[in-house]
């Protein structure tokens, strides 16, 4: 069992659903004066576009497409694409936290956005010295699952018997993160994003996927 690490091409699709709950969560600003806000995307490889097993194109980020570039072009809004391959919930908030790649891949290939500091302490900068900001966008938790996988060598019995605690940690976390966003007095919409299964017939990765999006 490889949890949906195959899945993370869909950007336009996912896209698509996001910015169908931001139309209805904004307020209908003509579109005149939305194009120069700022929408800030947060999270992992998802966000960013990240593309596996791929050669001198990790030279430059711009090579690698995630939704919020669409979410930016439907709305007519300048995305600040933030996020980083491999972030946990932990590692968003902490440097000393366990990830899943984040910091090697930082390391060794530029990101959307450049900053050193972790990409909490990065958002709650930005959105401070950004009040324009319309959206801020964030997806986060599957390499939470990842590294529980992986602890667990892939046996489902293992991995069954960590998810409650592994879920948990999940949720405290995105709560801390979504705390932290708001006590910038940043007032505008959050969209969590929702992970999809890449195979529906397969009905354990799914159903880890279900209790995911429904932390």
């Amino acid at each position: 069992m490889r949890l949906l690490r195959s899945a993370f091409g869909l950007s336009a699709a996912l896209a698509m659903c996001i910015v169908g709950t931001a139309a209805t969560t904004l307020s209908a600003a003509a579109r005149d004066d939305a194009e120069d806000r700022p929408y800030l995307a947060l999270g992992d490889s998802v966000a960013f576009g990240y593309i596996t097993q791929a050669g001198f194109e990790y030279i430059n980020p711009d090579n690698f497409v995630g939704y919020p570039a669409y979410i930016g072009q439907a709305l007519r809004f300048n995305p600040v694409d933030a996020s980083c391959p491999g972030e946990t919930t932990g590692s968003f908030l902490s440097s000393s936290a366990v990830d899943d790649g984040c910091r090697a891949y930082r390391a060794q290939a530029p990101l959307h956005v450049p900053y050193a500091s972790t990409q909490l302490a990065f958002t709650t900068a930005f959105l401070r010295a950004h009040r324009e900001t319309r959206l801020v966008t964030i997806i986060l938790g599957a390499n939470d699952l990842f590294l529980l996988e992986d602890s667990c060598a892939g046996d489902p019995a293992c991995v069954a018997a960590g998810l409650p605690q592994a879920l948990a940690l999940i949720s405290m976390n995105m709560e801390t993160i979504l705390s932290r966003l708001r006590a910038t007095g940043f007032q505008g919409a959050i969209v969590v994003a929702n992970y999809y299964s890449p195979d529906y017939n397969d009905l354990a990765e799914t159903g880890i996927i279900q209790l995911l999006i429904r932390r």
